[in-house]
Order: C-alpha cells, then structure tokens, then sequence
C-alpha cells in the first residue's frame, strides 16, 4: 500500500513507510485497507497494567466488518485483573479501545499489527480510575491553564543478564560506560534493541552501554545467579509526554522480548548488588509554547519558564518518589556518591543533583564548522534544544502516574511565583553536593516515600488523581516494610550483609 511520491518513503518506521501518512494523521480506514491488502491474521490490542507491563489481547481479523468494529469500538476486559484494588469484581467491566497513532507492525511476525489502547468505562467516556487517562487529563489542564505544552524524554536504563559462556574479554566492575566489542557480550542483543525499538516508536536517540557491570552475580534467584551482568541505556528523544508514556510500555516490552529470543534476561531493577551502579530512569522535560521553545531566553540563559518547572518539581520532589521509586531497592540506590540524587536541589551540568541542566548545544559556534572547518551547509535547527533532566526516578516507576504527577507539578510551578523563588533558592553554584549545603534529603525509604504522598495527597487529588489510586499506591509502597533497612544492613557483618542486600535487591525482578 505504499504511496506514489510518498514524502515519507524514507521514514524508519514501516507503517509509516506503507501508509505514506504521519501517526497522527491515521484514520481507521488506513488501518482497515492495509490489513485486508496485506493479508493481515492478528490484531494485537496491547494496553499498560498497574505496575506498567505491557498486555495482549489478540483478535483475528476475521473480515471486513469484524475488523471495522474491532477498531472503531475496541473490547471488554476485566478491570479488577489489570487493576487489583481499584476496580470492584462485581463492576469491573472496562473498554480497550485502540489509539490509531499508535500502532504498529508486529516486529517478528508480518501478519500481525500491534495497537496500544486506552480505557473506556460503561458510558464510553475515558476511565477515570486507569493511568492512561489520569495523565491525559493532566495535560490538558496543563495546556489550558498555562498555555503551555511539556514534552519530556526518558533515558531507560536496565540491567542485561547473560550466560558465562564466553569468559575472554572479561569487563571491569564499574567501567562499562560507552564500551564496545569485544568487551561488550551483550552488543547484539543490543543492537537488535536499537533497531526494533526505532522502527516501532521512530523517537530513539541512541543506546549504549552504562557504568554497570558484574562479571559473576550471586543471587539465591536461579534466573540470575552467576549470569554476567551488563548495563545499557536507551534514550529517546521529545516528545508529548502522552507519547512518551506510551512509548516507554512498548520499548520495555521489546527490550524484555528481544533478550528472551537470545536466551538472555533483563530487569529493571534499580539495584543489582552493593557497591554497583545502579539503574535509573531519568526525565528530560522542556515547554513550549505556540510550538516554540520557551526553556531558554534570548540571551540563551534559562527562562523563566523553565526556572519555574524546576522549581514546581523540585517542590514536589518528596512525593514524587512514590510514583518514581516504587520498591525498597530503589532507596538502595539513592545513596551517595553513586550518581544518584538524595537532596532536593538543582545544578547546571551536576550529576549530584536532583534536577540537572545539561548541555544544550547553545555554544555559539557552529559545531560542524568548528571541527570541518570547510562545511558550508546548513546547520540543523534543532540543535539547541534545552531540557532540564529529573534523575530521581527508576524502571520500577509506574510510569502514567509519575509522568502525570510530574505534568501536575509542572503546572503549580507555572503558576505559582512561590515555585520561581524556590528554583532560585535551591540552585547549587557548583561541586559536589553534600550535607553542608543543607537542602533537604529525598525519602529514604518506600515507607517514608509513603508518608510524604499521605501529606501531600491533596494536591495529587486536586489535580485529578482518585483517592483510590493514592490510597492503592500508599498501600504498595508501606508493603515493603523497609523503614531504616539501610542502617540494619549496615550493623551486619560483610558476609551477611552482602546475602541480605542481594535478597531484599533481587526480590523484585520482574514486578515492573
């Protein structure tokens, strides 16, 4: 079905290729023809659980009407499975219903096409109680009240766990970052992430190996005990959040299914064993407005727009843990010291800090000119993109609820000349961040990261969040029974603490 003069022929994305439109644009009769053209079998309608992982429903295309209606009214699925604790078994009944820009070709089977859904309820409006529409329902007030659009990108970084079988080459324990074959093992199942995950979402910036690297893991889990242990990053690039949070289900879902088909696994979890980088999930953020960017003034400083995002999230840091930082692992690996962030401030270019402004670009040369010093063509007009990056957050955040309550804190911070002050505040200058800067410390704990969201629970409520939902999320959180976990694991002897970290670490392998 692809297109004369097709201006997209060029496009990574197959669907994109064949239908010869932009996502955006998809109507269900796109979709229609080019299954029955294509001889399409399987409609796979995938849509995010509680804790983010992506589920199937399949439904064969069976013929013309069926896959009219299957598309227009999508299905029935039982709420009260996908959502233990806020749906009730006796009214649990939910609609999926297919976002068309979201679909996409089946990348191991040609027959297939895979739609991520939304929820409906009874009456057909979008589901008030499911992630998918909380978030939604964030942006749009976002944009109505502030006239401004977030976009936001995540950096997702896991953990790949291999056989031993090759043992030359070996790695070094923390001296992984941006390694290369031979002394990578993992390099084709990671290239086979970049090239899947591309074709399927079009927004990847790059992969590469992180910091993270365990020659031998010991675990009391069979799964992982003695594989070798590689860490890899996946960056994408902006996009609305909406997208993103799409995206991210997909991409984690792929990058667990392509490791399987090599015999390997993957887990992002945000610690592994002491002493060893933990995994992360950073947020890049940046407004616009009138489609322009509105993060940096003329004179390529900071805006004020931007400083008041910064300051609206970093006034809510404390709560945003408990969508963020889901597992008492996580509390693990937000110690110092590791590159990961403990108190609430912000930095350019500052790895300890909570918020990070990194480089932009903005070096007023052009950079291509500077090392080939004969370019005359034009220099890309995106090159100076600023974002401010979050580095609290992890890959066992449930990922609708952290990307709206942070879209809720981007709108306080709009609109609050408060937020503006407390950006300015809780600038660090520069160094390192320590105690003696005396900003205030994240939670340090699932039970604590509780606690906060209790106390703040209002404003989550206020914008849009049910007290079910918090309540189900206070209820997980304070499930994991870690409040000073890190000072008892300490008082142990080395032998002992070691198999007690690893346990409570690796108990959570695959929740998220």
């Amino acid at each position: 079905m692809a297109k004369k003069n097709n201006p997209y022929s060029n496009d990574i994305r197959p669907l994109v290729r064949r239908l010869g439109k932009l996502p955006g644009e998809w109507q269900r009769h796109d979709l229609v023809e080019f299954c029955l053209e294509n001889r399409i079998r399987v409609i796979n309608f995938r849509y995010a659980s509680f804790g983010g992982k992506l589920r199937e429903l399949r439904l064969p295309v069976n013929d013309r009407d069926y896959l009219e209606g299957i598309l227009a009214r999508g299905e029935r699925v039982d709420g009260s499975s996908l959502f233990p604790g806020l749906f009730k078994t006796a009214d649990s009944d939910l609609y999926v219903v297919p976002v068309y820009r979201w679909a996409f070709l089946n990348p191991w089977a040609d027959d297939e096409i895979d739609i991520v859904c939304r929820f409906a309820d009874k009456n057909g409006n979008p589901c008030a109680l499911t992630p998918d529409n909380l978030l939604a329902g964030a942006v749009a007030e976002l944009r109505a009240e502030t006239g401004v659009t977030l976009t936001a990108l995540a950096e997702l970084e896991f953990y790949l766990l291999l056989e031993r079988g090759n043992h030359g080459f070996a790695g070094k324990a923390q001296r992984n970052y941006h390694q290369s074959t031979p002394y990578l093992h993992g390099r084709e199942i990671a290239d086979e992430i970049l090239r899947v995950v591309s074709e399927v979402t079009g927004s990847v910036k790059y992969c590469h190996s992180e910091v993270g690297y365990i020659d031998k893991l010991g675990s009391e889990d069979p799964e992982i005990d003695g594989r070798r242990v590689e860490q890899y990053e996946l960056e994408f690039d902006l996009m609305d959040i909406e997208d993103l949070a799409c995206r991210l289900t997909v991409a984690r879902w792929l990058i667990r299914t392509i490791a399987s088909r090599h015999g390997a696994s993957v887990t992002y979890l945000p610690k592994l064993d002491e002493g060893m980088a933990g995994s992360g999930m950073h947020l890049h953020l940046a407004l616009q407005r009138d489609g322009n960017d509105a993060m940096c003034n003329q004179s390529g400083e900071l805006s004020e727009d931007a400083l008041r995002l910064i300051g609206g999230v970093l006034g809510r840091a404390k709560p945003l843990t408990a969508f963020g930082n889901t597992v008492l692992s996580s509390y693990l690996r937000l110690v110092p010291n590791h590159e990961a962030p403990t108190a609430v401030c912000w930095g350019y270019r500052n790895r300890s800090c909570l918020i990070r402004v990194p480089l932009n670009f903005r070096t007023g040369k052009r950079l291509d000119q500077v090392m080939n010093p004969r370019e005359q063509g034009p220099y890309p007009s995106t090159s100076g993109r600023s974002t401010v990056e979050f580095r609290g957050p992890d890959g066992t955040a449930f990922s609708y609820l952290l990307l709206a309550a942070v879209t809720l804190a981007a709108r306080e911070g709009l609109s609050s000349h408060d937020r503006l002050d407390l950006a300015r505040k809780l600038q660090v200058e520069r160094g390192v961040v320590t105690s003696e800067h005396g900003f205030d410390n994240l939670p340090t704990s699932a039970v604590a990261a509780a606690r906060e969201l209790q106390q703040a629970r209002s404003f989550f409520e206020e914008g849009g969040f049910p007290p079910s939902l918090i309540d189900l999320v206070i209820e997980k959180l304070e499930a994991e029974n870690d409040e000073g976990l890190s000072k008892k694991l300490g008082e142990l002897p080395a032998a002992e603490r070691l198999e007690a970290s690893r346990r409570f670490m690796h108990k959570d392998l695959h929740k998220h």
